[in-house]
């Protein structure tokens, strides 16, 4: 079962491995470099969480900045979940919520909670969690949402790690530096 390992321990608390701490932290790195835009072009948060994880980008787009008016939810936490139904979820499209789905969206989530900085913003409202940054496209709000979309895709790639079987885990996409501009 997904939700805990064959010596009883429950999936969503024990230690990982070096293997398992190795993906997780591969996949801040790709999330971080997608994002900040200095070793490569810039992607916004949605697209470069699906890129992290090698997932089709086109449908993450409308993630941008909140839902593109930066009304709705932040970008990256929200790309999170999409990666794991991508991943976890069942493909059939009358199906029910797959028991690993469930249980890696319901750690994902508490842990979002408890781990991403929200600066201070009472909720995760795209506006809400930069307004206090100046604008949006100053390097103060660049750098807290890098950050940000790098803690997303750790939180997410852990998830895979504890809910997903190893086969079900797609590579960390491997990130080659563009010759600088």
């Amino acid at each position: 079962m997904a939700e805990s390992r064959t010596d009883g321990e429950p999936a969503g608390s024990r230690t990982l491995d070096d293997a398992e701490r190795s993906y997780v932290d591969d996949a801040r790195r790709t999330a971080f470099i997608l994002y900040e835009g200095r070793q490569v072009p810039h992607r916004s948060c949605g697209i470069a969480l699906a890129e992290t994880f090698g997932l089709p980008t086109r449908p993450y787009q409308a993630l941008r900045r909140g839902g593109i008016t930066g009304e709705g939810a932040c970008g990256a936490i929200r790309a999170g979940e999409h990666v794991l139904g991508e991943l976890l979820g069942d493909p059939d499209p009358t199906g029910k919520v797959t028991d690993a789905l469930r249980a890696a969206i319901t750690w994902y989530q508490a842990q979002a909670q408890a781990r991403i900085d929200r600066g201070g913003a009472p909720d995760i409202v795209c506006n809400n969690l930069t307004r206090p940054l100046g604008e949006f496209t100053g390097p103060r709000r660049m750098a807290f949402c890098t950050a940000l979309a790098a803690e997303v895709a750790a939180i997410t790639a852990e998830a895979l790690v504890r809910f997903a079987p190893a086969a079900q885990r797609p590579p960390v996409t491997q990130v080659v530096p563009e010759v600088a501009r």
